[in-house]
């Protein structure tokens, strides 16, 4: 009869504070500012096609 073998679990090494705080600066002064300025930059494109569509805010001109 064959032997079974119990498959022991991979364990993830234990990052080092370092790495985590090249993560975290790469996050925070890298991939956010740019999700940022997309995010604004997306909504002001909206508001900049939709007033040339539908004209700008305010009440109707005569």
């Amino acid at each position: 009869m064959p032997e079974v073998v119990q498959a022991q679990p991979i364990e993830k090494p234990p990052r080092s504070r370092r790495a985590e705080l090249i993560t975290f600066f790469v996050l925070a002064f890298g991939i956010w500012p740019i999700v940022a300025v997309g995010i604004v930059g997306g909504y002001g494109f909206l508001v900049w096609m939709l007033q040339i569509i539908f004209g700008p805010p305010g009440p109707p001109g005569h």
